[in-house]
């Protein structure tokens, strides 16, 4: 137990001492392909925060760590015991199948209690002990940087008050749907007139949110029947006829039946290039198949005839031509003039379409059949119909001038409703005017079933008829919202799972040449039922306890809060244009919305002068951007600082782009190094650091980009007022003794080689910021990137010292290897370096490492080494051999092939781990992206690996064969 800065006494937190990432990780990882009920299917938010390392991040941050209760726990044998049952705590609770386990919640909370409890009774003599330490009340949590709120509601599950904050409206209605609004009906029946009890009371049948999620149900089956009724004839069904049979014996079972249409399948068109063909608008097709699977493969053929061109659609396996669409397949990416062959660039289609020279054309008609999707043939009506769409009352607002990930604005498109087709328009228009009348309706309901029928507003704090039908609303117009996801001239067609893909496949508006427009009414991908039935599924889920609140609020501004625990996301440097992106949904929110949140939906379009994140096109130079996100998060995290409870640290997530400037110490990643500079500038310093594999590449912020597998979770406390000033010699001579140990606990959690660099910075950074100042020898205070350089060098330091336990022929395999590669080299360098390490180049061959001869070696690449290799029988030993074998049986025979190996090395199993860690990093040096997979891969599976290996009688005795995720 310690004083902190006010004097507050307070003890060590489990997260500033050690987590088990293995589970978090593994529970983080699978969350990501888990999609009913997820929270994350409420609406899209861009990178998340997977709920199993949020609530695992937020229980450790509360819960005190047994090396800091001597007195419960006086030796490190009883410590290491408790820290085990706390981590069984953590590894039950990150799993999905407890997210509404309520024994396993329970049990997480009596926990937090529990150290909450012995906080109060540390600081039973302060002097606002009374104000600060209730024993019986748990401190309010904030989020200041909210989001997509997978923070808050984990706070909120695990038992606090939630607080949710936010500049960016899109998010704060996102959060006020999770944590806000469930709890102020939690329990209550729905009110529809299909479940109307006549009474309101809280109701053992409706747990949670389940009576919201009802009548969302039974209100949004409303709104899509009265919009089927209104513009149902701009959706026609498609008659089979004994025409269309005819070429297509597939067709027969269907001649005479009316299918309902899952998708029309456009092209964008120009007018041709050739002046022989000066009237024709040819189709700028990126491919022309319709689908992959196999035995129902389909494709469009255009047929040339008269000097013009139509579609046809034809099954069977597409030709060469169906791949490619009419894209030239030049290293421009420039499509080809269907009629003549002419190549049209770029340029010409930016010019083409800025004159308004840009046109569609239907290419194919997606339906439903008995067996399947049935393709046909375009036909003149649909195409009429589609085209005859006359929207009314759709936004106006502009689309930015330029914006991170935004390309459409160079072909014409100056509105964002220039994304959609005018059928698009009528139909999103259309549902957003019915959830503004199914709000009357709602309310009439609400007060027929009993709720009171005041005038009482939701944001007034109402639970009334009026807030009722509001809060219902909202739900609804998020099932617009997700509607409108499919619903864009943006979305394509997916040949391989046959639907229709949604506009934010990544973090980006793209240009896309051909478009599929999914039929708002039917049963398949994209239809106002389905998005619907997400959110029932959500709210279904939602414990909706205890209370929680969502505000608009600038965290580099004004955050309202004091005494607060506070976990949170920023944004990342310059990665993602949230405001602008966001844009797309806030205008069909406004126009459901604006009466029901008036303040919060005021302006046209969502606020971005402030927007914290570094963007050169709106600040005027890439210098003007940087400085403007570190005065931002530097005052945001100060914020933080001053107003977090005082004996309970601050997390704080990050995730960052490996390399993004060349500097002359090196490659630095300019938004990790501006975050730090933050934190640190803000008064905290660094108490813990742990890497989470919380982002997966399949994830829309990783969409086309060179995505990290993790993020870093930075513990943070308040820096005391007398903290000391340190020269460079002291700072090295600390990261020296300390960064080693660091590492072995990085790697003891299974850190994978890829992150390595990142995860390091945490430790070396927990050193640095410890300091008031950093001085050299000339009397200058290092900055942080001079910081940054010099952890990264010590590192290296760090990583070839432990090789020191190696043996000879592998430390000259490492040097080698190091300037090689598997690449030949000189015999006579190769032998000045064994005699260097005492070896031989005779017994190198004997060892099974090297091939020599006709004045040339090289390293044996793990795919020719021998099968039979048998450590146990191997009089010539190295580690080198053991990695590289190791890689050749977990290529061959996965993870169980190679614990079984594992087992044969014993006492020699940690050496091939740091081994491997050391090859990785001189592959990323020399960017030897290829030879570095095989390393990185052993790594990341060691845990599983070492654990089937003690499973194995081999194994009895292989005392230091340790699973990484745990303490050492």
């Amino acid at each position: 137990m310690r004083p902190n800065v006010d004097q507050t006494k307070t003890r060590k937190k489990l997260i500033e001492v050690a987590l088990p990432l293995d589970a978090i990780n593994a529970a983080s990882a699978r969350e990501k392909s888990i999609r009913h009920g997820h929270p994350s299917t409420l609406h899209l938010w861009w990178a998340r925060r997977p709920l199993a390392a949020a609530r695992a991040v937020l229980f450790a941050q509360l819960v005190d760590d047994p090396s800091d209760l001597y007195e419960e726990f006086p030796t490190e044998e009883e410590q290491k015991k408790e820290r085990d049952r706390l981590f069984e705590i953590i590894e039950e609770l990150v799993l999905w199948e407890n997210t509404t386990n309520e024994i396993v919640l329970e049990k997480a909370r009596a926990e937090i209690r529990k150290s909450w409890r012995r906080t109060c009774a540390d600081n039973r003599n302060h002097p606002r002990a009374a104000e600060l330490f209730d024993p019986e009340k748990l401190p309010a949590f904030h989020d200041p940087f909210a989001g997509g709120g997978a923070i808050p509601l984990e706070a909120q599950r695990l038992g606090l008050d939630s607080y949710a904050s936010d500049l960016n409206p899109v998010a704060v209605l996102i959060n006020k749907a999770m944590i806000e609004i469930p709890p102020k009906f939690a329990g209550r029946p729905p009110v529809n007139p299909e479940h109307n009890a006549g009474q309101v009371g809280i109701s053992a049948a409706w747990k949670g949110a389940t009576g919201l999620a009802e009548d969302v149900r039974y209100y949004g089956k409303w709104m899509r029947d009265e919009a089927e009724k209104r513009i149902g004839h701009l959706y026609p069904r498609i008659e089979v006829t004994e025409e269309m049979a005819a070429e297509r014996p597939d067709l027969k079972r269907s001649v005479g039946r009316k299918l309902t249409v899952i998708a029309w399948l456009w092209a964008r068109t120009v007018r041709s290039p050739n002046p022989a063909f000066a009237d024709v608008e040819v189709p700028l097709a990126s491919t022309f198949i319709l689908s992959k699977k196999k035995g129902k493969e389909a494709y469009v053929e255009p047929v040339l005839e008269d000097g013009a061109y139509h579609f046809i659609v034809k099954v069977g396996t597409p030709p060469e031509f169906a791949k490619r669409g009419t894209k030239s397949g030049g290293s421009g990416s420039v499509f080809l003039c269907l009629m003549s062959g002419v190549p049209m660039p770029f340029d010409f289609l930016r010019s083409e379409a800025k004159v308004g020279g840009m046109g569609v054309r239907l290419m194919a008609i997606v339906a439903e059949g008995d067996q399947g999707r049935v393709y046909l043939s375009p036909t003149a009506e649909h195409e009429s119909v589609a085209l005859s769409a006359m929207p009314e009352d759709t936004p106006e607002t502009d689309l930015p001038e330029r914006a991170l990930g935004f390309r459409v604005q160079q072909y014409g498109m100056s509105k964002w409703r220039d994304l959609f087709t005018d059928r698009q328009l009528v139909a999103l228009t259309t549902f957003s005017r019915l959830v503004r009348e199914a709000r009357k309706r709602i309310r009439l309901d609400a007060a027929a079933a009993g709720l009171p029928d005041d005038a009482v507003p939701l944001r007034e704090g109402g639970t009334g008829s009026t807030a009722y039908s509001e809060a219902l609303s909202v739900y609804l117009a998020l099932a617009v919202d997700r509607l409108a996801d499919r619903q864009s001239t943006i979305c394509t067609w997916d040949a391989g799972y046959v639907k229709v893909r949604n506009t934010f496949g990544r973090q980006a508006i793209p240009m896309t040449w051909d478009f599929a427009k999914g039929n708002a009414f039917s049963e398949s991908t994209g239809n106002i039922l389905g998005a619907l039935k997400w959110i029932e599924k959500v709210l279904a889920k939602l414990k909706a306890s205890p209370v929680g609140h969502a505000n608009q609020q600038n965290a580099a501004r004004a955050v309202k809060a004091s005494n607060r625990i506070f976990s949170t996301d920023p944004p990342y440097y310059d990665n993602i244009g949230y405001a602008d992106l966001s844009d797309y949904f806030y205008l069909w929110l406004r126009l459901s919305l604006r009466s029901v949140y008036p303040g919060l939906f005021a302006t046209l379009s969502v606020p971005k002068a402030e927007e914290l994140v570094a963007t050169p096109y709106r600040h005027g130079s890439r210098k003007n951007a940087e400085e403007f996100f570190l005065d931002g998060m530097s005052r945001a995290v100060e914020r933080l600082a001053v107003q977090a409870y005082p004996c309970v640290p601050v997390t704080i997530y990050y995730a960052f782009k490996q390399a993004e400037r060349k500097g002359d110490s090196g490659t630095v990643s300019t938004g990790w190094e501006t975050f730090l500079g933050a934190v640190i500038n803000a008064g905290f310093t660094i108490s813990g650091t742990w890497p989470m594999r919380t982002e997966l590449s399949n994830r829309p912020v990783a969409g086309g980009s060179n995505a990290l597998a993790s993020s870093i979770v930075l513990v943070c406390r308040r820096r005391p007022a007398d903290a000391p000033t340190a020269t460079r010699r002291q700072f090295v001579d600390a990261l020296r003794e300390e960064l080693p140990q660091a590492l072995v606990q990085l790697k003891a959690g299974s850190v994978a080689p890829v992150d390595m660099r990142q995860a390091s910075i945490g430790p070396g950074m927990g050193v640095f910021s410890r300091y008031a100042r950093v001085l050299d020898v000339s009397g200058e205070e290092l900055t942080v990137r001079d910081a940054l350089s010099i952890i990264v060098q010590t590192l290296d330091e760090a990583l070839v010292e432990q090789e020191g336990g190696l043996d000879a022929d592998t430390r000259w395999a490492v040097d080698w290897f190091e300037q090689e590669g598997f690449a030949s080299g000189e015999f006579g360098v190769a032998e000045t370096l064994s005699k260097a390490m005492n070896t031989s180049e005779d017994g190198l061959v004997t060892a099974g490492i090297i091939e020599s001869g006709g004045g040339k070696v090289r390293l044996l690449r793990p795919d020719e080494l021998p099968d039979d290799w048998d450590p146990e029988t191997d009089t010539r030993r190295t580690v080198w051999e053991m990695v590289h074998h190791l890689i050749r049986v977990h290529s061959q025979s996965g993870e169980a092939g190679a614990a079984e190996l594992l087992a044969k090395l014993r006492a020699d199993a940690e050496s091939a781990r740091e081994l491997a860690y050391r090859l990785y990093r001189i592959c990323e040096q020399k960017n030897r992206a290829q030879e570095a997979l095989g390393y990185n891969a052993l790594v990341q599976s060691w845990p599983e690996i070492a654990r089937l290996a003690r499973e194995r009688p081999q194994a009895e005795q292989a005392t230091l064969l340790s699973e990484a995720g745990g303490p050492q």
